[in-house]
């Protein structure tokens, strides 16, 4: 368990310095260009959770995600002792890598984002962005396991681009994403609904792929 719960954290951690670190690195570089500072952003993110998951897969089964590990406890395949060490080891990690991002662009440590994203629309999209991520991984799992990598970089790359939200899809993310008051953040007020449409999201997957990705003949 220490070294699940070792690979969960150093990976969370790095994806958060990937999604913060690549945001405050883009809105430098670009700062009168949104687009590119997103697609700079989804790259830097896609290609990081490429590289930890196929590090940590076979560790910890790289779920680096509250609400994946939720999917996986709905679906009987991680304890509840187990999950709930992963969520809090996911959330302190999470929130260390954003501290470490500010560290690397001599920016302040502690801060609170003021970048508001809330809304119906925005709501919605956070549980299709975690739908279709629990939904791919499930597939993945059922199909092609040694693509899991790539799927998830991949869809989560696509996803910034195709939710208004721009996918945070993580409960872990959007809490530390709360802490910086950068490219990347998100108000802290509008985080609880943010990570309970993530969670919905999740569960659905888990109702849905367990039909579709039956091993039944029907």
């Amino acid at each position: 368990m220490l070294n699940k719960l070792l690979a969960e954290g150093i990976g969370t951690a790095f994806l958060l310095i990937g999604v913060v670190g690549s945001g405050i690195m883009a809105a430098a570089l670009s700062p009168d260009n949104t687009a590119v500072a997103l697609l700079a952003n989804a790259i830097a993110t896609g290609a990081i959770l490429y590289v930890i998951i196929t590090i940590f897969g076979p560790i910890s089964g790289a779920h680096f995600n509250p609400a994946v590990t939720f999917a996986f406890l709905l679906r009987g395949e991680i304890a509840a002792g187990a999950a709930l060490a992963y969520v809090i080891v996911q959330i302190a990690a999470g929130i260390l890598g954003v501290w470490a991002a500010h560290l690397m662009f001599e920016l302040p440590v502690l801060q609170l984002s003021n970048t508001v994203r809330t809304g119906a629309s925005q709501w919605f999209s956070e549980i299709i962005a975690t739908f279709g991520l629990a939904f791919v991984i499930f597939g993945g799992i059922r199909h092609a396991p040694a693509a899991i990598p790539t799927l998830v970089g991949l869809y989560i790359t696509g996803a910034y681009w195709f939710t208004s939200s721009t996918s945070f899809a993580n409960p872990a993310v959007t809490i530390a994403r709360s802490l910086t008051d950068t490219f990347a953040g998100i108000l802290p007020g509008n985080m609880p609904l943010f990570i309970v449409m993530q969670l919905l999201g999740a569960g659905l997957a888990v109702l849905v792929a367990r039909q579709v990705f039956s091993t039944g003949d029907g």
